[in-house]
């Protein structure tokens, strides 16, 4: 027992100062997170108070009521109001069931193999790719193959092309809501004499559609605010009509929030960027709105679960 206690005695004071500086930087961690935090909150603190100290003067029931105009005191924000819902909801219709489906698919019935690894790791690269390369392939496959008669530049080509950015998302977010379902729960279903199917569909999914609205809340909030891929397959930056309500909607031009305020900050007079702050405040506000109404969603379901 000498030569081990000697031994550990000598090494002792070798580790001695490695130890030591682990202590302080295990110190040190915490408050430089806090302080991380607290400087991205001050400067989002100090930018909102900067839009809303431009922006609030503007807004009225003039500015959300009327179409953009060349004089700034006129130029209201309604057609890219509408437009921007237009978009969000045909991207939100589209994009959902085609995400959930390909999740289950992939989770629950798809094979393990070589190709089914490849599909796994091109989605997870696809969520990470820039937004303009949507916008470059929405605007070859969707304006120019597909609705060429048209003149392809619609609500229905850019809500596909929101669709196709925002499918990544969605996916990996839903399969690993359908991942954290315990096995123990399957396995019971297929015990019971329950189908896959019916095991999926009543069993796994009610459990795992909280975290799939989840992954949909922040695919949608990055879709709202994207201005590069509508840009890109032509969305245009002044309509002074609101597309009709019914399906001949999908085949008139459009024009978003994102778009309309990069627009008006581009314009040299004082007048239009007050209306761009007052824009981002509207397109702030329709954000909370489909987030708060999507959390409502998540929390009734996550309620029904327990």
């Amino acid at each position: 027992m000498t030569p081990l206690t000697s031994s550990s005695t000598a090494l002792t004071p070798t580790w001695a100062p490695i130890r030591g500086a682990r202590r302080l930087w295990d110190r040190l961690l915490g408050p430089l997170a806090f302080m991380a935090t607290l400087l991205g909150l001050v400067v989002l603190i100090v930018l909102l108070i900067d839009v809303f100290r431009d922006g609030w003067p503007r807004l009225s029931w003039k500015f959300l009521t009327s179409f953009p105009s060349r004089k700034p005191e006129e130029a209201g924000i309604l057609s890219a109001l509408v437009g921007s819902v237009w978009l969000v909801s045909l991207t939100a219709l589209f994009s959902f069931p085609l995400g959930v489906g390909a999740a289950i698919y992939l989770e629950e019935y798809a094979p393990r193999s070589r190709f089914t690894e490849f599909i796994e790791v091109n989605i997870a690269n696809l969520a990470g790719v820039p937004s303009i390369i949507y916008g470059l392939l929405g605007l070859e496959l969707f304006v120019r193959f597909l609705f060429p008669v048209t003149n392809g530049r619609t609500i229905l080509s850019g809500a596909l092309t929101m669709t196709l950015l925002v499918l990544p998302i969605i996916i990996i977010a839903t399969r690993e809501a359908l991942r954290a379902v315990p096995d123990s729960l399957r396995q019971g279903g297929l015990a019971m004499g329950a189908t896959r199917w019916q095991v999926v569909r009543d069993l796994v999914l009610p459990q795992a559609l909280p975290g799939a609205l989840t992954g949909t809340i922040l695919a949608l909030s990055r879709a709202i605010g994207e201005t590069a891929p509508l840009i890109t397959i032509g969305a245009l930056t002044y309509i002074a009509y609101l597309p009709p309500f019914s399906l001949e909607a999908l085949r008139t031009p459009f024009t978003v929030l994102p778009i309309q305020i990069f627009n008006w900050v581009s314009r040299p007079q004082a007048g239009f960027h007050q209306a761009a702050a007052a824009g981002i405040i509207v397109l702030l506000v329709v954000l909370l709105t489909m987030n708060a109404g999507a959390i409502y969603l998540r929390n009734r379901f996550q309620r029904r679960t327990v």
